[in-house]
């Protein structure tokens, strides 16, 4: 699933200045949360060719019915360009694409600011029996997840956040240079993760702090961050 999504050119998101935090017990619970911002370039673009498939949050079956994100999608792609800044059409279109946003499961809100921007409140909990990702919707086709957990084998949990670093691949950057690298500029925020599953191994180099209920590992994401952030758990089989 994560890599039939980075193949997909449609949506390039990247976050601004947020707050994330991922809780991960060793009997698979886990909460993620996202508060902040999200900017979108190139969005709706090659949506006719996109497949539907299964939601890797929800593990579900395929939707017979087109949700409100995927409407509002094929709706900008029958209408103008969205390269044409402050085009009222296109920001009537960024509006109907946070309403349908908002509706989503884990989104409790999602506000259109201007210029491409979006203020994105998220929260999510369950349990890791399939991977999960960040953002994910196969209506939008995102480019690169902020956050991805695999599972590996039958007791590690790998954690890796792309999306929270300037390190990718530039090379398959959708957008080249210019809004690729003002997205790039604006990335501020704060990565916390929080266990009382067995780390096996983490890239922060400050490293894992004691809290009553485990360990947590807080990274700080700039503009300079090149390295995603990334640790592997050992939970219960």
């Amino acid at each position: 699933m994560l890599a039939a999504s980075l193949l997909l050119s449609a949506c390039l998101v990247t976050p601004g200045r947020f707050e994330s935090t991922l809780d991960i017990r060793a009997d698979r619970s886990f909460s993620f949360t996202y508060k902040g911002e999200i900017l979108a370039s190139d969005v709706g673009k090659g949506l006719g060719s996109m497949p539907v498939g299964d939601d890797p949050i929800d593990d579900a079956a395929p939707k017979d019915r087109q949700s409100s994100l995927r409407t509002a999608l094929q709706s900008k792609e029958q209408g103008e360009s969205f390269d044409a800044k402050g085009d009222k059409g296109d920001e009537q279109q960024m509006q109907a694409i946070a309403a349908a946003l908002s509706k989503e499961k884990g989104f409790r809100s999602a506000r259109y600011m201007g210029n491409r921007r979006f203020e994105i409140d998220y929260a999510i909990s369950g349990r890791l029996t399939h991977a999960f990702l960040f953002p994910f919707n196969s209506d939008a086709q995102i480019v690169l997840p902020f956050v991805a957990v695999e599972l590996r084998g039958e007791d590690r949990v790998r954690v890796k956040a792309p999306g929270y670093s300037n390190g990718y691949d530039k090379s398959q950057n959708p957008m080249g240079g210019g809004a690729g690298e003002d997205a790039a500029k604006a990335l501020d925020g704060l990565f916390t993760l929080t266990t009382d599953a067995e780390i096996v191994s983490q890239n922060q180099e400050d490293g894992a702090q004691d809290m009553p209920q485990g360990k947590r590992i807080v990274w700080k994401v700039t503009p300079l961050t090149g390295e995603a952030p990334a640790a592997t758990l050992r939970v219960r089989p």
